[in-house]
């Protein structure tokens, strides 16, 4: 494999290098294949990165002409989910995938085999044959909006080119307080927060590209923005505050786990939050409760155990995402610190691990909660 191949991000499975090479035409017709409106934005996704590279080209739905690139899915073929083959011969490109995902990401490989060899007088691709495929089904990236600056729009559709272009096939927008909840307008009036139409779009623009928007809302710790204002400081764990880690003086951190006002705004903002979302996943957050029977659920926690505690307000938590038809995610660093409660997680609920540290035991957790 030439040095040049082995700047394909990510690498491919499989790479096949033969003799020859094939030279695009000055205009490039790209063929996309029937069904060929199913695929058509796949085919203007090509077309367009190549317009921007400076090249010429033209799409059609037939194979008329000796096109220079094909466009075609076959699920026989390749039965890997998201896979996909990239053939160079004399003859042209042919990129096949397995379904609608995989082809966008041949393009995607295609994309980056062109810039590689992009040249002033033509672009000669070298003949090799790309068998590819996805080691892992979830590969995303979550970005924090509540602690630091809410991007722009704009940045937003950036970050989402840029996951796509990865074949990163999920992006999260870490919420505390940032997205626009009708009558809770006191807590995000000066945080820039995300509208429900922003998010529409963010979900359709990300979806065409093979990015799943998964909601995300803290539900539990990471509550402060909520909780410093008057009306909502009786739902707190510890109303006159505690020092932590996100603000130099102290604040209410956590809502209190046995406060029922607690499950009713969080139901709240369920509700109002995730009809914007086309993913049925939802990351509920629940990590970091550093205040959890320390303050009003004290004495529940010395009865029942802090973990305890925690695990049946998340299981009720549970309950409010699984009546809405999504599968809860939550971070498991709580639970991990008391092993023995881990069978009584849902099943259908999936644990995230989060560590910041190179020597973060994330294969010991893993297998607590595989």
């Amino acid at each position: 494999m030439t040095d040049t191949l082995s700047l394909l991000v990510p690498q491919p499975q499989e790479i096949q290098q033969r003799e020859g090479a094939f030279t695009l035409p000055d205009l490039i017709r790209i063929h996309v294949a029937a069904p060929a409106q199913a695929h058509l934005f796949t085919g203007d996704y090509l077309a367009e990165q190549l317009n921007e590279m400076g090249l010429r080209t033209a799409l059609t739905a037939s194979a008329a002409g000796n096109p220079a690139i094909t466009l075609h899915v076959d699920p026989h073929l390749l039965p890997k989910a998201e896979s996909y083959r990239l053939l160079v011969d004399e003859t042209g490109v042919l990129v096949i995938g397995a379904d609608r995902a995989g082809l966008f990401y041949g393009v995607v490989t295609l994309c980056q085999l062109v810039q590689l060899h992009l040249d002033e007088d033509a672009v000669s691709l070298p003949h090799l044959l790309i068998t590819d495929w996805p080691d892992f089904p979830h590969r995303g990236i979550m970005l924090d909006i509540s602690r630091d600056k809410v991007p722009s729009m704009e940045t937003l559709f950036d970050l989402i080119d840029l996951a796509a272009s990865l074949k990163l096939n999920q992006l999260q927008l870490y919420m505390e307080h940032t997205f626009a909840y009708q009558g809770h307008e006191e807590v995000w009036a000066l945080a820039s927060p995300l509208t429900g139409e922003e998010v529409l779009t963010l979900d359709a623009y990300a979806r065409e590209r093979f990015v799943e928007l998964v909601p995300n809302q803290n539900s539990l710790g990471h509550m402060h923005r909520w909780l410093k204002h008057d009306r909502y400081r009786h739902l707190a764990e510890m109303p006159e505050g505690t020092p932590h880690p996100f603000h130099p003086d102290p604040e209410p951190f956590s809502l209190c786990p046995e406060d029922p006002g607690s499950l009713d705004l969080i139901r709240d903002l369920y509700h109002q939050l995730l009809p914007h979302f086309s993913s049925r996943q939802f990351n509920v957050g629940l990590d970091e409760t550093f205040d959890i029977g320390l303050g009003r659920s004290k004495a529940a926690c010395a009865e029942r155990g802090a973990k305890r505690v925690y695990l049946d307000y998340l299981l009720k938590v549970h309950e409010e995402v699984r009546r809405r038809g999504r599968v809860m995610q939550f971070w498991g660093d709580i639970i991990i610190q008391e092993p023995a409660l881990i069978p009584e997680l849902p099943k259908d609920a999936i644990a995230l691990e989060w560590g910041y540290d190179a020597a973060h035991p994330f294969e010991e957790h893993g297998r607590h909660f595989a």
